[in-house]
């Protein structure tokens, strides 16, 4: 009787070191869920123009003026829609951050796109990362910000 009671002690202690191995690891899981990626669907709510390091200017993004950008874990795709624009805009990269900067190497894109990428493929811009928005800012020649797009993620 004693050999049965010491045995179901021992399955008891090791199930119950068992679960709060688990429960360490779920808690380690959720944690990592947690770190800020660029992964998903994004959408444009806004651009901000800056004078002086100082935002001047918000321009909202509408249903006639609408841009998606879609992160994989190194692959970009974007693709913009203005009623008033006959063009069509999107382009297909890779992307890396690192420093608090984004950065696009663009492929191939859209005819009017690819114009723009025979100049430059590589763009660079500030980041600025939350949970669920962020923002690219376009620095210019001595760090100051020019522009910025907005986004909030939808996926």
């Amino acid at each position: 009787m004693k050999t049965v009671l010491i045995l179901l002690s021992l399955t008891f202690l090791i199930s119950c070191k068992n679960n709060s191995d688990s429960d360490m690891n779920n808690t380690n899981m959720a944690a990592s869920t947690h770190e800020l990626t660029m992964k998903g669907a994004w959408k444009l709510i806004s651009y901000y123009n800056y004078t002086d390091n100082k935002i001047t200017d918000t321009i909202n993004a509408s249903d006639t003026n609408k841009q998606i950008k879609m992160y994989t874990e190194t692959k970009v795709m974007w693709s913009r829609f203005r009623d008033s624009d006959t063009l069509d805009w999107f382009a297909y990269g890779e992307y890396s951050i690192g420093d608090n900067t984004l950065t696009e190497i663009l492929d191939y894109g859209s005819k009017s796109m690819n114009e723009a990428i025979k100049e430059q493929k590589k763009f660079a811009f500030k980041l600025l990362l939350d949970e669920d928005k962020f923002s690219q800012i376009q620095l210019d020649d001595e760090g100051d910000p020019i522009y910025a797009e907005n986004y909030i993620r939808i996926e």
